[in-house]
C-alpha cells in the first residue's frame, strides 16, 4: 500500500498479510456455476460497522487458481461496499491516492483479484464520468477495450425509448429532468473481444466497438443467450485464474455510452491508466516484504543489500505515485498522459528491480516451496506486459518535448530579458 507519511528507511505500508491458500482437508466456499457466484446479500453500500479493507483482506480464505473463486471473492468485495467511497473515491475527486491505497492493497493479496476488483471500480469510475446509467446493485462490472488485430466488434445502432439491457436509463430519485427525458441509444453488437478478464466472473461489461467506423463505448449485460465465452485460447500459467477470454457477441444488445472517441478523450482515461500502477506496486512492495522478511531471520550481507536496492526502488516508486495522485486531483480536468505514463513507467521499473533483487537474494527455495510467492512472481510479469515498454517511453519522451517548446522559443525568452539582468531558468522539468 503506498504510504504517505515522511519518507522512512523501509518500505512497510501494511501488516504483513496471512496466508490466503485453502487449507489443507477444506473445501472452497467458492463452488458455483459461472456468472452466479455466492454474495453476501448486501447492497453495495459499506455499513459503519464494515471492517477495514485490510482486515477484510487479512481474513480471507479462497483458492486464487480458481476462476469461480476468484469471482466469489470480487462478489464479496463488491457486497460489502469495497468498491465504492470510501474505500473507493473516485478518481481526480480529491482522494485519488485513498482510492489507489485500496489497489494496492487489494494486489498485495493476490494479483488475479486485483485485476478483476480494479476493472470493476474502473467501469464505475467510467459510468460516472460519461453520465451512464447508474450500475445495478451488486453488479460485476468489466472493462474490455484491447483491440486485437483478428477481434473486432461491430455495432450497429437503433433508437429505444428504454434500455433493454438491464442497466437502469436513469438515475433513481437524484435523476435530474434532462436525464429523466433523455433517450439512450440501443446498439446491437456483433463480433469477438479478445482478453476479456474475468469474462466468466461478470454480470455487466463496458465493451470499446465500432459504429460507423469510429470507436465508441457500450454497456452490455453478459446474461443474453446471444453471448458466448471461449477460455480455450487462455493458455497463462501467470494471471491464470483471471481467465481472460475470447467473448463472442451475435447482434447482442448494449447501451451506448458518451459519443465517438469519449472513452479515450476523457480526463479520467489517465486517471485509470495510472491506477493500474498502483496495482503493480501493491504487488511489488508484498514480494520485498517477503524479502525483509527473510533477512530479519537470517541476514547476511548479501542479502541486505538486496533488501538495500528494494527499498530505494519502493520508495521512489511510491513518491512518483503520491505525487501523481496529488497533481491529479489537482487538475482533474486537465491531460494526465504524461503524470500517468511517468507513473507507470516508474512502477514497472521498479517491479523489475523487486523482483531480481528478491529472486536472488532468496533463491529458488520459495519459488518452489512458497505458493503465494511463486504465484506473485509468475503474475507479476503478465501483468506489467500491460505497458507498453519502449512505445511508452518514447511516448514519454513526446510528451516531454511538447512541453519543453522549441529551442528558437526558449532563446526568444532570453532575448527579450533587460540588457544586464541574469537570467533564470524557467525550464520546470527536472527540478526539486
Amino acid at each position: 500500500m503506498l504510504d504517505t507519511r515522511d519518507p522512512a528507511p523501509n518500505f512497510l505500508a501494511q501488516p504483513r498479510q496471512r496466508s490466503h491458500e485453502p487449507q489443507p482437508g477444506r473445501v472452497p466456499r467458492e463452488s458455483h456455476k459461472p456468472h452466479e457466484p455466492r454474495t453476501s446479500g448486501r447492497a453495495a453500500t459499506p455499513s459503519n460497522s464494515a471492517k477495514p479493507l485490510d482486515e477484510f483482506l487479512r481474513d480471507a480464505r479462497f483458492d486464487p487458481n480458481d476462476p469461480h473463486a476468484l469471482g466469489a471473492m470480487l462478489a464479496s468485495l463488491i457486497g460489502c461496499g469495497y468498491d465504492r467511497a470510501p474505500s473507493m473515491p473516485l478518481p481526480g475527486h480529491g482522494q485519488t491516492l485513498a482510492r489507489w491505497r485500496s489497489l494496492a492493497a487489494v494486489a498485495a493479496c493476490d494479483l488475479g483479484l486485483v485485476k478483476l476488483f480494479e476493472g470493476h471500480t474502473d467501469a464505475l469510475a467510467i459510468l460516472a464520468e460519461l453520465d451512464g446509467p447508474p450500475a445495478p446493485e451488486a453488479s460485476r462490472w468489466a472493462v474490455w477495450a484491447a483491440e486485437a488485430p483478428q477481434a473486432r466488434v461491430r455495432a450497429t445502432a437503433c433508437e429505444a425509448a428504454a434500455d433493454q439491457t438491464g442497466i437502469p436509463t436513469i438515475g433513481g430519485e437524484r435523476a435530474n429532468a434532462a436525464r429523466v427525458t433523455r433517450v439512450h441509444t440501443q446498439l446491437r453488437l456483433t463480433g469477438t473481444k479478445a482478453w476479456c478478464s474475468g469474462a466468466q466472473s461478470v454480470t455487466h461489461a463496458l465493451v470499446t466497438a465500432w459504429l460507423d467506423d469510429e470507436p465508441i463505448l457500450a454497456a452490455v449485460d453478459m446474461a443474453q443467450p446471444s453471448i458466448t465465452i471461449d477460455t480455450s485460447n487462455w493458455q497463462a500459467v501467470g494471471m491464470q485464474a483471471t481467465a481472460s477470454a475470447d467473448v463472442h457477441f451475435d447482434a447482442s444488445v448494449a447501451t451506448l455510452l458518451g459519443a465517438p472517441h469519449a472513452y479515450v478523450r476523457r480526463p479520467g482515461f489517465w486517471h485509470g491508466g495510472a491506477g493500474i500502477a498502483a496495482c503493480w506496486y501493491g504487488a511489488a512492495a508484498q514480494i520485498g516484504r517477503s524479502l525483509r522478511d527473510a533477512c530479519a531471520q537470517r541476514a547476511d550481507p548479501l542479502r541486505l543489500a538486496q533488501l538495500g536496492a528494494t527499498d530505494i526502488a519502493l520508495q521512489a516508486a511510491a513518491a512518483v505515485l503520491r505525487e501523481t495522485a496529488a497533481w491529479i486531483d489537482a487538475h482533474p480536468r486537465d491531460d494526465a498522459q504524461t503524470a500517468a505514463l511517468r507513473a507507470r513507467l516508474a512502477v514497472e521499473q521498479a517491479a523489475d528491480t523487486v523482483m531480481h533483487h528478491a529472486t536472488r537474494a532468496l533463491g529458488a527455495g520459495p519459488l518452489c516451496r512458497d505458493a503465494r510467492f511463486a504465484r506473485a512472481l509468475a503474475d507479476l510479469p503478465v501483468f506489467l506486459r500491460q505497458s507498453h515498454a519502449q512505445r511508452d517511453l518514447a511516448a514519454l519522451g513526446e510528451q516531454l518535448v511538447a512541453a519543453a517548446g522549441s529551442p528558437r522559443d526558449a532563446r526568444a525568452a532570453q532575448a527579450a530579458q533587460p540588457p544586464g539582468q541574469v537570467s533564470s531558468s524557467t525550464d520546470s522539468q527536472w527540478t526539486i
